[in-house]
């Protein structure tokens, strides 16, 4: 696992755990996550092979330095016990759940990942309705199951909500996704995008990527390593955030500003959530240059 503080979750790259080429381009691409898929992206027949290639997968990711996860079939899934057991021999940073639809279907997960002698984080794909409408839960149960992140399944929402393909986010998804970023901060969880389909549209992927960070989001998942580096971009403090940021804490630090509950700065009362913001800024912006 990498050693940045705070984890940056910036651009989390789905790479199929089928393709060799792929995974071995990866952990150069500069994602701060890296999820090797053993779900939707590889077949079945192709399963076999990609669970036996993922200790050595997993294992460059983080020498790479990147935040190694590793995607597993859905709970009920045949498929299941098998990257289970994968996860436990490959050892990595966090699982990601498919099609999770309620907290309690995790509890199995979590038993077998633990019977099998891996104790990490789980991260929790929220992709169907049932899911939408059982979040409220996933807040109360997150500590208990170690869940540390919601990772929005926009595809497959999508299409069960039969919402038509068009331009730009599909109004019906954002009342969804910003719940999803408010369980996610209720129960003290990372929350992280739906991916961008078309890897082409840059532009298009700017303004998603913009939207989601005012909704809140940690950081976006990405199909094509074109993606990383505006996700990083989005998602990083700017240098404006940076500056203000600085100067919210060196007016705290101010002699004369000692024992104030708020200061003044540019006109404006800043308070102890501004300094406390102020330092997250602050840390985002050293991580990224580690």
């Amino acid at each position: 696992m990498s050693d940045k503080s705070p984890l940056l979750l910036r651009s989390a790259l789905f790479v199929p755990g089928d393709k060799p080429r792929a995974v071995e381009k990866a952990p150069g691409l500069g994602a701060d996550a890296l999820m090797l898929d053993l779900e939707d992206a590889v077949a079945p027949e192709a399963k076999p092979g990609a669970r036996a290639a993922a200790p050595e997968a997993i294992a460059a990711f983080k020498a790479g330095g990147a935040y190694a996860v590793l995607r597993i079939a859905e709970p009920g899934s045949s498929e299941l016990q098998a990257d289970i057991k994968t996860a436990a021999a490959a050892q990595p940073d966090a699982v990601l759940v498919a099609k999770v639809e309620a907290p309690e279907a995790l509890e199995a997960v979590r038993a077998g990942l633990d019977m099998e002698g891996w104790s990490g984080p789980l991260w929790a794909m929220i992709e169907t309705p049932r899911a939408v409408l059982a979040l409220d839960r996933f807040a109360g149960a997150a500590a208990g199951l170690q869940l540390t992140a919601l990772v929005a399944g926009t595809n497959d929402l999508a299409e069960q909500l039969r919402l038509p393909e068009g331009p730009g986010r599909r109004p019906a998804l954002s009342p969804h996704l910003a719940r999803l970023v408010l369980t996610a901060r209720a129960g003290g969880m990372a929350a992280l995008d739906g991916v961008y389909n078309a890897y082409r549209d840059a532009d298009g992927f700017a303004e998603e990527a913009a939207q989601g960070r005012w909704m809140g989001f940690d950081g976006k998942t990405l199909i094509h390593p074109s993606q990383v580096a505006p996700a990083n971009a989005a998602y990083g403090p700017t240098e404006a955030e940076r500056r203000w940021a600085s100067r919210v804490l060196a007016a705290f630090e101010d002699p004369a500003n000692a024992g104030k509950g708020a200061v003044p700065l540019d006109g404006r009362m800043v308070e102890a959530m501004h300094l406390k913001a102020a330092r997250a800024v602050l840390a985002a912006a050293h991580a990224q240059k580690e």
